[in-house]
Parts: structure tokens; sequence; C-alpha cells
């Protein structure tokens, strides 16, 4: 398998997906197919993001690893947090004033969640896989019967995806490496379109259930949430080894760009939460789909581009490693110029 290849190729992929799903969600309501499809997305695509950005955590557990992570990590996330804070008043967004600046806007509980998963490794990677698998398995259903977690510091969510950051850390390229066999393969398209059927027909499916920042008492489901929550895990896990048997090995062209998926993620909310306030896009028919693709395709493209990255390195990487380079380059051709 090439790594890089493969790796870069399911981040582009689910980047775009969620790109998409953002897009959409405000149309799920009413389409009964395009709330299958949201629904199918969202079963797996960011436990496939958690499960890769577990992978690829294993020299995570001592004091520099987490300093650098924090560097990272968390002061990006109060730097989008002011700046998307901002941003929603300019747009005139009602709820651009949040309780606290550890309620994190939009998109922003991944940094967060991403930043705790990775403390937590320091007591997981200590214990067995499997016993440390299932503790955080039930801890991941037992939290939703507590109305106080939820939103705040991103807790409900870290705990309850944190599984799959955790078995992405034990999985080694070998093991991913199964998913690649034909049978394997096979199975998964029959996975994969059983639950797509099972989404249509039956009772529309709360998205709390999928998102993970609610208790189960907020999602009806007071006494039997575990047992919800289980059922997710079991449709997460299924989905998510299914698509990645899917994702292609070979180098293309774009396959570089699934190095940039962090850009895409902290900046996509700006054009997504424009087009929502503004109420700029519509969709009535199949052509009007196909543009929501075209746009979520183009809005990864261009957030992704060397000259977006460039502008926004010092905030995002907070480094000017980019700006760096192009002005050499720019010298460098002035110098040639003034030689020739």
């Amino acid at each position: 398998m090439e790594r890089n290849a493969y790796f870069d190729n399911a981040k582009l992929l689910l980047i775009f997906l969620v790109v998409f799903g953002h897009l959409i969600q405000p149309f799920i309501s009413d389409s009964k197919n395009l709330g299958t499809l949201y629904t199918w997305i969202y079963t797996f695509h960011m436990p496939a993001f958690i499960f890769l950005a577990g992978f690829f955590a294993k020299g995570s557990g001592n004091l520099k690893y987490i300093m650098k992570l924090a560097k990272k990590l968390i002061i990006p996330y109060f730097i989008f947090q002011a700046i998307y804070t901002g941003y929603y008043f300019f747009i005139g967004k009602s709820d651009w004033l949040t309780d606290s600046i550890f309620y994190p806007h939009w998109s922003l509980w991944f940094l967060c969640s991403l930043f705790c998963w990775h403390l937590l490794l320091i007591i997981y990677r200590k214990l067995p896989a499997f016993v440390g698998i299932s503790l955080a398995v039930f801890l991941g259903t037992v939290i939703g019967y507590f109305d106080q977690v939820g939103h705040t510091f991103s807790l409900s969510r870290t705990f309850v995806f944190f599984p799959f950051f955790l078995i992405g850390y034990w999985v080694s390229a070998e093991q991913i490496r199964v998913l690649k066999r034909n049978s394997v393969r096979v199975i998964s398209i029959i996975v994969m379109a059983s639950f797509a059927v099972l989404i249509y027909y039956l009772p529309e499916i709360n998205s709390g259930w999928l998102l993970a920042s609610k208790s189960y008492s907020t999602l009806g489901a007071e006494t039997l949430g575990g047992f919800a929550r289980l059922s997710v895990y079991i449709t997460s896990a299924l989905m998510a080894a299914s698509v990645l048997a899917w994702i292609p090995e070979k180098r293309y062209s774009f396959t570089m760009l699934g190095e940039r998926t962090l850009y895409v993620y902290l900046l996509h909310g700006f054009i997504i939460q424009y087009f929502r306030q503004t109420e700029f896009l519509y969709m009535d028919n199949f052509l009007d789909f196909i543009g929501f693709v075209v746009i979520s395709v183009a809005i990864v493209f261009i957030l992704s581009s060397k000259f977006i990255v460039s502008i926004w390195q010092p905030l995002i990487e907070i480094s000017t490693s980019k700006l760096r380079e192009y002005f050499r380059r720019k010298e460098d051709m002035e110098d040639n110029n003034m030689s020739a």
C-alpha cells in the first residue's frame, strides 16, 4: 500500500463529504432521498476521519508532543473562535455570541476533541488494546445519560467519538490492508447498500444520534439511549470500514490535496454559513443536486490551494514557512530577470 496516497485520498474524500453534508443540510427535510443521503454520509464520515486521526497519533504520549500539539490545535481554536464570532456578527447570524469561549463555533469542536483524545492516549496507551477500546465504548455510551455534558468543551463528542480514535491508534497498516481484499470489498458493497435501504425505509432518524453532541433525554430516549448508541457504534464502524475498503491506492494529480484537509475543515464554514444566512442556494431538481456536488468540489479545491494555504498558514499552523517560500521564489525570479 502506498501509504501517503491511500490516506491522502481517504482524507480528501472525507473532507469533500464534510463540505457536501454541510452544504445540503438546510434542504434535507424537503426530500426523502436527500435526507437519506445526508444520514448515510453522517453514519461514517466523521468516524472514519477520526479513525485516521488516531492512526497518525502513534507518536503521542510525551509532554513535548503534547506541547507541540497545543500549538497546533489549541491556539488555532482560540483564533478561529474569535474570527467566527466576528464573522457571524458581520453576516447577521443570530447566534454570533456564544455563552463561552469554550462553546465551540461551527466545526471547531474537532480541534478541542482532537487535543483531548491525545491527552487521553497518555492513559489509554498503557492499557491492552481490547480493554482500552471496551472502556472507551462504555464511557461513550454512559456519557449520554448526563444532561450536563454537551457542547461545552466538546465533551460529549470527545467521549462518544474517542473509540474510533483509539481503534485508529491501535490498528496497523497491515490490518488496514485487509480491507483491500476482494471478499471484504464485496461485503462492503452489501453493507453500504443495506444501510442506505434501512435509512430510507426506517422512521426519520434524529441527526443528533450521529452528531453525538446531545444527551439521551434530549434525543427522546432517556432509558434506552445506551442501546441506541451501541447500535450507532456498530453502524458507524461497519460503514467506515466499508468506505475505506474502496479508497484507491493510486496517486492522482489531486491526491496531495489530502494533506491540506485541515484548511478546508476550518475555512469552509465561512462559505457555508454565508450561503445559509443569505439563502443564496436552492435545490429544486437533480441538476441543482449536481450543482451542489460541483460547488463542494470547488470549495475543497480552492481552500486547499497553495494560495489559500500560504495566506492562512500563520493562523492555522502558526507558521510562515509558505509565505517565506513564496517571497524567496519571487526574489529568485527577480534576480534571474535582472541577470538576463
